[in-house]
């Protein structure tokens, strides 16, 4: 225990439902430059040689979601995880949860909390964290905030200034905070005993409970993944320079411009609810689908895979196949960027219509073009959305059901697009 006592363990708080980023995957499982965001806070935070074990907290019902992200682990990584335990209804629920399974498996002197979405986190920083947290027994990271700060009250509608903070004494706080395990964990526990469960953040629990919270330096890289626009930065950040032109000293790689189409029909069931590129809309009713539904993103896909000539959505994810049964369409799409970005690929641009008599997209069209933009990784120019009816003609007309049409644009690295002939074709060939 003496051994325990003294090193260092992390939670990561991977259990919330990332609402405010749209769609039907948390942010934490979305993928960027390949991989998922968890597991590259997982891959930050393992490579650390002064982290011996990581305590993963996550939703209930997120398992496979976990399982394929810890797949992705480097093995060496992989070695310092305890078993994911189930977060609870808020972070502050999650992140006890997280202690107490630290404390049954052998409590750690220092505990680091830090916040999947948070896959920026570097060496330097957790090196701070951790001599913070052995110098203080409670510290946060935090930035020195370059906007002027209002405090607002809301009255009659009218946000109405009340206080403009000295900036020179404002920070962002960031994660990961530390903190002597022991002292969080009843920190944690007193909280819950009082009924208290509105902490959103552990600095501001362990100041509640008395501790001496202090500021070591944060890192403006360390950013959280919050919006869709974040996604689609952390996307191109961890990918590296998007394909272009490429010259070296030996050669010049050139790019072919490829087009796809894509379609995708399904009818109309009882439901409260439509999936429409990536985004929950309320209706009358759902539509009859193996997954969730969703016609432009199933459209999209189909004209990614057929720009690279890659079969369609069915050979991909076969509907026979109980996996996917209620699956998120943007598992489908993300997939489909990867296929083309494996090829040396890049997508130019994405064009969906969406033929219904109803619902209307018009008041979701920028939330629609935000969220493909994000599970693309594209910029939210190179996304466009229209709608259109059929005049009351075809099943559309009747209202028995919905569809969309797709086009997607992408450039390939030339030699992909090189397929060996077969003997026939090369002697047609040279007789040509």
């Amino acid at each position: 225990m003496s051994s325990l006592g003294s090193s260092v363990a992390a939670i990561v708080v991977a259990a919330g439902r990332g609402i405010r980023i749209g769609g039907g995957t948390p942010k934490q499982y979305r993928r960027v430059g390949g991989q998922a965001v968890l597991t590259r806070t997982l891959d930050a935070l393992g490579r650390h040689p002064g982290i011996a074990r990581m305590q993963v907290v996550i939703a209930a019902d997120a398992v496979d979601f976990y399982d394929a992200c810890l797949a992705e682990l480097a093995p060496e990584r992989a070695k310092k995880l305890l078993p994911p335990v189930a977060g609870g209804a808020t972070r502050q629920d999650s992140v006890r949860a997280g202690l107490e399974a630290l404390d049954a498996a052998g409590a750690p002197g220092i505990v680091l909390v830090h916040d999947a979405a948070r896959p920026f986190v570097d060496a330097g920083l957790i090196d701070r964290a951790v001599a913070a947290g052995r110098d203080h027994g409670a510290a946060v990271p935090g930035v020195a905030v370059a906007d002027t700060i209002k405090r607002v009250v809301d009255e009659d509608g009218i946000g109405r200034v009340r206080e403009t903070p000295a900036r020179e004494h404002l920070r962002a706080v960031q994660t990961p905070q530390a903190f002597t395990f022991a002292a969080l964990r009843d920190a944690h526990r007193a909280a819950a005993a009082a009924g208290l469960h509105g902490f959103t953040d552990d600095g501001a629990l362990a100041e509640w409970a008395g501790l001496a919270v202090v500021v070591f330096a944060g890192d403006p890289k360390n950013r959280k993944i919050t919006q869709p626009a974040d996604l689609i930065e952390a996307d191109r950040a961890f990918a590296g320079p998007e394909p272009e032109t490429a010259m070296t000293t030996t050669a010049v790689t050139t790019y072919v411009t490829r087009l796809g189409t894509g379609f995708d029909v399904h009818a109309f069931t009882e439901g409260d609810h439509v999936w429409l590129g990536g985004v929950r809309i309320a209706a009358e009713r759902g539509v009859l689908a193996h997954s969730d539904g969703d016609v432009a993103l199933h459209a999209l896909t189909d004209a990614l895979l057929g720009a690279i000539a890659d079969g369609d959505i069915g050979t991909h994810f076969p509907p026979s196949d109980e996996r996917w049964r209620g699956a998120s369409s943007d598992r489908f799409l993300a997939h489909a960027c990867s296929l083309v970005r494996a090829r040396g690929g890049r997508i130019d641009h994405l064009d969906v219509t969406v033929l219904a008599e109803a619902p209307r997209i018009g008041a979701h069209r920028e939330a629609i073009r935000a969220r493909i933009a994000a599970i693309c990784a594209v910029p939210l120019t190179a996304v466009s959305i229209k709608a259109t009816t059929t005049e009351k003609l075809g099943f559309v007309g009747r209202a028995e059901g919905l569809a969309a049409q797709a086009a997607a644009t992408i450039r390939l690295p030339e030699e992909a697009e090189a397929a060996p002939l077969d003997d026939q074709a090369e002697t047609a060939m040279r007789r040509g």
